[in-house]
Parts: structure tokens; sequence; C-alpha cells
């Protein structure tokens, strides 16, 4: 297959395999955190779909639950809750610029406790149910924050960093999972989040060159 002949020539002639990983399928863990930064330094989040980050803070909930669930080693996983923090701090935020503080913190304690009840509690089939759809949640969330810049005519705050990061991201995830099966669920599915990332990139680009002309013929 031709994209596990490009995965071979890149570790083979160009980096290591720890730095494929890194680069092509761990890339989009960083992506959270330049959107927080933007949201901090220009005390806004309009634009940012409040629905579309608790999908992600959905999403991100589930593979914790499941390694906990499964008493994987913290290595393992410890990443994926810096991620998992990074993103309930972006719920807040775009609470407090609501002046729904007060509900934001409420709702982040109780989706905590609720998590922690289930990575305790819960049955192995709701686990892995909850961890099988972490996907579908995202996919869910990309499309909802590319439906909200539509209707907005722009994408308001939304980090282009991370609309960047979270798309290479997932275009490599989508390059490795083709690599074993096309026509996977799984495969179709990384390749639509892909897809959305794309739309969502292509948006922030737009957006951010219509901004600059509209500023050109203000000046």
């Amino acid at each position: 297959m031709a994209a596990s002949q490009v995965r071979d020539f890149l570790v083979t002639y160009l980096m290591p395999e720890k730095c494929y990983d890194e680069i092509f399928v761990r890339f989009h863990f960083h992506a959270q955190l330049p959107q927080l930064l933007k949201i901090l330094w220009r005390g806004s989040a309009e634009g940012i779909s409040l629905f579309s980050v608790l999908l992600q803070l959905y999403a991100f909930s589930c593979p914790v639950v499941y390694a906990v669930a499964h008493n994987f080693p913290l290595f393992a996983w410890a990443e994926r809750v810096l991620m998992l923090v990074q993103t309930a701090a972006i719920v807040l935020l775009i609470l407090y610029h609501r002046g729904e503080t007060l509900k934001g913190l409420l709702l982040l304690v109780g989706f905590g406790g609720v998590m922690f009840l289930l990575s305790s509690y819960a049955p192995a089939a709701i686990v892995s149910a909850m961890h099988d759809s972490s996907l579908a949640a995202l996919i869910a969330s990309k499309a909802l924050q590319a439906l909200t810049n539509h209707r907005n005519g722009h994408t308001g705050q939304l980090s282009t960093v991370s609309v960047f990061l979270s798309c290479a991201g997932s275009l490599g995830v989508a390059f490795v999972s083709l690599q074993d099966s096309i026509y996977s669920v799984t495969s179709l599915s990384l390749t639509l989040s892909a897809s959305l990332s794309c739309v969502l990139l292509a948006q922030v680009i737009c957006s951010s060159s219509s901004f600059a002309t509209d500023a050109k013929k203000k000046e």
C-alpha cells in the first residue's frame, strides 16, 4: 500500500519511529493550549461553540475513563489528562465571558464526578461503549463548530494554531489508519474527522483573509 511505503520511507531515511508517531499520531494532543491562550489574551470567546467544546470534553474524557477502569499505567494516559484539563478550562472561560461562571464551575464539577463514578463503578460494556463513541463525539464537535462558523460568517476567536495542529493530527491519524484498511469503519470515520478539520482550517484562513482585506479598505 502506498501509505505504508511512505511510512517506511520516512522511518527509514528521515526520522525515527518515535518521531513519526509523535508527529503523525500524537500531534493533535497539543492543539488545545493555543486556543486556551488566545481566549485569555483576547479576553473573549466569541464564535467558539460551547456545545462543540463540550463534545470535545466528552471525547477526551472517554479514553481516560477507559484507561482508569482497566488500570492502565499512568504514563500511558497522563498526556490525555493534560488535554482534558485544557478543554475544561476553555469551557469555563466560554461561560465566564457569558457571565455564567458559577454555572461553568458546577457543570465541570458535575461532569468530573460523573466521569469518576463511571471509571470506578460502571460495567465494562458501558466503559467500552463510551470509548468507542469518542470518535463520533469528536466528529460531531468539528461539524458543529464548522456550522457555527458558517452561520456567524466568521470564526471569531477560534485559534488558527489550534485548528492547524488539530488538522495535522487528524490527517496523521487517518494516514496511519489507512495503512491497515481503507474500507474499515474506523478508517472512514478518521478520514471524515480529518476532512472536517480541513474545513475548519479553510474557514479560519478565509476569515483571517477577509478581516485583513476589510482592515485595508478601512485604512
